[in-house]
């Protein structure tokens, strides 16, 4: 009889790779989708799309089939513009409430959370899973709601649910259409208007999604994991990208200062076109303080690839773009 598995977040980025990971082995899943979706996507990578509303526990309850082998909980919101901290907190952290309240209606087997990095706040020196977050009262409402949506499955694991929780710094590969390929698609057109002067952790999409499928069979109940992977900076990743798509990219990193006041400007021109901006003061403050991590718990527990290069990230994305027709004929 084929496991059964309840996903979150399937149409996105990571959800896609473990919906597809899922049916290579024959699962069957369940993914949940907001109702005004189109439901197709889903249907698509072979799993059952059904209708609910995340933050509500009676809709996800209703939606979720009776003693699931698997909860995956991967769907969150990611926007860093305070005009968006409400829905936010409302996505992040009523909806990790609901989703573990129908787990535990439905007597889920395994619980599997996909929190963030940031749910350690930003941190000045190198952290790893026994490192107090710093969270709780971030003004940055993304750190903020990722730390207490992990609350929120901790207060379930104390009324029975086995959860596991997964960390996972910046994400690159294939399926990519909002957070690094925003990048990408700049550099391609020659409007990258420069480059951050701090650095990031990042790893491959494919071996984040193994890293979740890992946690069902190997990850401890109540445990943190950190994905982490390769240290590069952000004047490395825009050069990088430049040679993969034999664009120009910035030589030099913008001072702090000058990104300082444009975190401050793009927010105000927002207000004319209502779109969240490409710059924000939290979008400055994270990408000038990254959060150095120490993923070898991961790496131990759940055979967690943290080597992936950098170029090979980068071209599997590039490649998945073209064929997608997001990127110049070039």
């Amino acid at each position: 009889m084929a496991k059964t598995a309840f996903v979150t977040g399937g149409t996105g980025f990571l959800g896609g790779h473990i919906i597809r990971l899922l049916r290579e082995d024959r699962w069957e899943v369940v993914a949940l989708h907001r109702p005004s979706s189109d439901p197709a996507p889903l249907a698509a990578m072979g799993a059952t799309p059904v209708a609910g509303v995340m933050h509500d526990a009676d809709s996800v309850t209703a939606a979720m089939p009776e003693h699931p082998d698997a909860v995956f909980h991967v769907a969150g919101n990611t926007s860093m513009w305070k005009r968006m901290n409400r829905e936010q907190t409302r996505d992040n952290v009523e909806g990790t409430r609901a989703l573990v309240s129908a787990a535990l209606a439905r007597q889920a087997s395994r619980f599997i959370h996909t929190s963030s990095i940031s749910a350690w706040g930003i941190q000045k020196d190198p952290i790893n899973e026994e490192t107090p977050s710093n969270a709780a009262n971030d003004w940055i409402n993304y750190n903020r709601t990722k730390y207490l949506a992990e609350q929120e499955v901790r207060a379930g694991i104390k009324r029975g649910l086995d959860a596991v929780i997964l960390n996972p710094c910046g994400i690159i590969g294939p399926g990519d259409r909002h957070n690094w390929a925003q990048m990408i698609m700049l550099i391609d057109q020659g409007k990258l208007p420069g480059v951050p002067p701090g650095s990031g952790n990042f790893c491959h999409v494919m071996e984040v999604a193994k890293a979740h499928l890992s946690a069902l069979e190997n990850g401890r109940t109540g445990a943190n994991y950190i994905l982490a992977g390769v240290e590069a900076s952000f004047l490395e990743l825009a050069r990088t990208i430049g040679f993969l798509l034999g664009r120009k990219a910035p030589r030099r990193a913008i001072p702090k200062p000058v990104l300082l006041a444009a975190g401050r400007i793009y927010p105000l021109l927002a207000l004319f076109s209502g779109k969240e901006p490409d710059l924000t003061p939290e979008k400055v403050a994270l990408v000038t303080n990254r959060v150095a991590a120490d993923g070898t718990r991961a790496v131990a527990e759940l055979s967690f690839n943290a080597a992936v290069p950098l170029q090979q990230m980068l071209s599997e994305c590039i490649d998945w773009m073209r064929q997608e027709g997001m990127l110049s004929d070039k």
